[in-house]
């Protein structure tokens, strides 16, 4: 992670720190960051429902017996068709944006730096690689 992106993210945690009024309780931060997820999901789901910009055709995912885990990628399928509109990807970005928020909100209230997990966790998945799977 180079310096400007860690620049960006401490940024970024002050602004979220700075801005928290109502949602300075910690429950009321979980049961947000929790809310926010499921309109993630459900703005996924008005994408395929009633935009149609993207649609599922889910199915087993068929894989060769015998295969390495770094092969696995080139067999597994998102499931998605299509791609989104820009409506729908700036619905979804501002919902993204809103889980953003409140998971640096618990952070901040945890007293927990949001570029510290990001860079353990990118030095974990440099790491570990496939096997973070596990």
């Amino acid at each position: 992670m180079n310096m400007e992106n860690k620049e960006a993210i401490s940024l970024f945690q002050d602004k979220v720190s700075k801005l928290l009024l109502k949602h300075r309780s910690i429950l009321d931060s979980t049961s947000k960051h929790a809310e926010s997820a499921i309109r993630i999901n459900r703005a996924i789901t008005k994408s395929i429902t009633l935009c149609g910009c993207i649609s599922v055709k889910a199915c087993k995912q068929q894989l060769p017996e015998e295969i390495s885990l770094e092969d696995c990628r080139k067999y597994m399928n998102s499931h998605l068709q299509g791609s989104l509109c820009e409506n729908c990807k700036e619905i979804i970005g501002e919902e993204i944006g809103k889980q953003l928020f409140y998971l640096t909100a618990l952070c901040h209230l945890l007293n927990i730096q949001l570029e510290d997990i990001l860079h353990k966790e990118y030095e974990r998945l440099n790491t570990l690689g496939y096997f973070h799977l596990s």
